[in-house]
């Protein structure tokens, strides 16, 4: 579920509050802003009030009447999401007034909801659940059969529909007319015939349907990819940043026996509020895809023995150490040089990495001494909300950190255009999915053809890892710690949530090795991501007191974000 509960400006209320008031909150002064819902005023201040209709991002509709609470001097107890903080307010949470008042609203909601925690995916998630052991009866007045309704039903692609446990919150109804203003959900009939659904042409696809299973407090809506997949209590949360576009959005990673199991959004107001898109959400599978690049691969038979199912001949790869193969690619690089000269080689970065890792790439092209350095950024549709067109987590900081051909050097399309006519001898691509596409099937047997080498650094296969002459196995985003700069030029972390396999390292501590191995230099220590951004923090202004330790869980804007951004102009090659 989204984050909702901490350090939270609530969109409903509206315009910005300067006045500040006192009120006594369950016998606590609290200094607040006039205006502020007093729902929200508490729970920012840690007294937890219970609530379903709320959400700090929609509009207040106040029909579940949970966080009722007595006021001194009102007449009545009164709903706190729709109450507004005034100076010298006094209010009572937990009185037996309004405990009463609570149990009479629980005992309606689970008069006709069923009893069938042990299999909802919302166990251990389930507001309903949570507030039944607070206020809940233990039995029932009741003796009618419960009322019934749809059962796992496919309400849009992506998210399944169980009617009989929605307690009529109406947030996903808010959701998509406030938020995506898709405005497929609806309510339906009156009174205890009331249900949410959708018109018969128009089922819930919007580009953010799953966010309405984030936000139901309860298990009626589910993403159809996490429904019966996993307890959420069997899940390791970890904070990171979702890589599928350059707006980086805030997401938590489900891992279960190191595998991804689900991404959520995590609230950061600054990138994505509380909010992801579907496609984000659901780019996670690659992570532990079993034909990842996992070993290291060279197509020289010394010191390496065939790899399982290729055969035996002069062009096939080879299973290498990783030490054998970054010493094939090193060696190929020093032979170019010696032979043709540093113009001879090309290097394609990619936004893919993170910036530790690009900042010792840009070390390595500085070793080699080659002017022919550029990356690809993918694109794809984009909308005025979160997703934007550079499929990319990181092409703002590659710019920041200077990935842009040096003086008389070559962009990317230049680049490719040069391995395929011969020009370039070696070619070092790192996101080679995106060059392949740039090249296409037959540019990319052409490039290959005409190289004396092609190096791939890359955690997933494509067609130029399989062409490659040496191939060294890189990390997925949730493999490694390191950060991601977002579009708008915010700095945030992503953390190690998965274990890669063994013997492999981030992509940093590759290149950190090949610049030593092309210099014939001693080996470098033990490649470490937060030592890594302290050193570009002293070397790049934009970067200046940026650290692991300063981030926090939302990430701090780069000191020159205008320099950054104006980047972007000189487009590099896009696949």
């Amino acid at each position: 579920m989204s984050d909702e509960t901490t350090a939270r400006e609530p969109s409903a209320a509206g315009g910005r509050f300067k006045k500040p008031v006192r009120v006594v909150i369950d016998g606590r002064e609290i200094v607040a802003e006039s205006g502020h819902p007093l729902l929200q005023v508490a729970l920012d201040n840690g007294i937890e009030i219970p609530h379903y209709c709320y959400h700090p991002k929609l509009s207040i509709d106040g029909s579940c009447r949970m966080c009722q609470v007595k006021i001194e001097k009102a007449p009545k107890l009164a709903i706190a999401c729709n109450t507004p903080v005034a100076d010298g307010m006094v209010v009572d949470t937990t009185c037996d007034e309004v405990a009463f008042a609570r149990k009479g609203v629980m005992e309606l909601l689970l008069v006709n909801h069923p009893l069938d925690c042990p299999i909802c995916d919302q166990a251990g998630e389930c507001y309903l659940q949570d507030y039944s052991f607070g206020y809940g009866s233990q039995e029932s007045r009741t003796s009618s059969p419960r009322r019934k309704g749809l059962k796992r039903h496919p309400i849009g692609e992506r998210v399944v529909f169980d009617q009989e446990r929605c307690i009529l919150c109406r947030r996903c109804v808010r959701f998509t007319k406030e938020i995506s203003q898709t405005d497929e959900l609806r309510v339906f009939g009156i009174g205890d015939k009331s249900h949410i659904g959708t018109t018969s042409d128009r089922p819930l696809n919007n580009d953010y349907s799953i966010n309405t299973a984030d936000i139901c407090p309860v298990g009626a809506l589910l993403s159809r990819d996490f429904h019966h997949k996993r307890r959420v209590w069997f899940l390791q949360e970890h904070e990171s940043v979702c890589p599928s576009c350059s707006n980086g959005c805030n997401v938590k990673l489900g891992i279960f026996k190191n595998e991804i199991q689900r991404m959520v959004p995590r609230r950061n107001d600054a990138v994505n509020d509380t909010w992801m898109c579907d496609h984000g959400r659901l780019n996670y599978h690659f992570a532990q895809d079993e034909t990842r690049v996992r070993t290291p691969l060279v197509r020289d038979a010394a010191h390496a023995a065939p790899a399982s199912g290729n055969g035996a001949g002069a062009d096939v790869k080879y299973a290498a150490s990783l030490d054998v193969a970054l010493e094939a690619a090193a060696a190929k690089l020093r032979g170019a040089i010696s032979a043709h000269g540093a113009g001879a080689i090309g290097v394609l970065g990619s936004p893919h990495l993170t910036n530790e890792d690009l900042f010792r790439l840009g070390q390595l092209v500085q070793a080699l001494g080659t002017p022919n350095f550029d990356m690809i950024v993918p694109v794809g549709p984009a909308d005025d909300f979160l997703i934007k067109p550079e499929k990319a987590a990181n092409s703002t900081g590659a710019r920041a950190l200077g990935v842009a051909p040096g003086d008389g050097g070559k962009d990317a399309q230049a680049i490719l255009d040069a391995a395929k006519s011969g020009e370039l001898r070696v070619l070092l691509v790192c996101g080679s999915a995106d060059a392949a596409r740039v090249l296409g099937t037959d540019g990319a047997k052409d490039a290959v053809a005409k190289l004396d080498a092609l190096i791939v650094v890359d955690a997933t296969r494509s067609a130029l890892t399989d062409a490659a002459t040496v191939v060294l196995p890189g990390l997925v985003w949730a493999e490694k710690d390191g950060t991601f700069t977002n579009h708008a030029g915010r700095v945030q972390r992503i953390r190690r949530a998965m274990e890669p396999h063994a013997g492999l390292l981030p992509e940093g501590a590759l290149f950190a090795r090949l610049a030593a191995l092309v210099a014939r230099a001693s080996a470098p220590g033990a490649y470490d991501a937060g030592a890594t951004l302290r050193e570009i923090a002293g070397a790049v202004p934009a970067f200046s007191g940026i650290e692991f330790d300063t981030l926090g869980s939302a990430g701090l804007p780069l000191q020159e974000p205008g320099a950054a951004g104006a980047a972007e102009a000189a487009a590099p090659a896009q696949a």
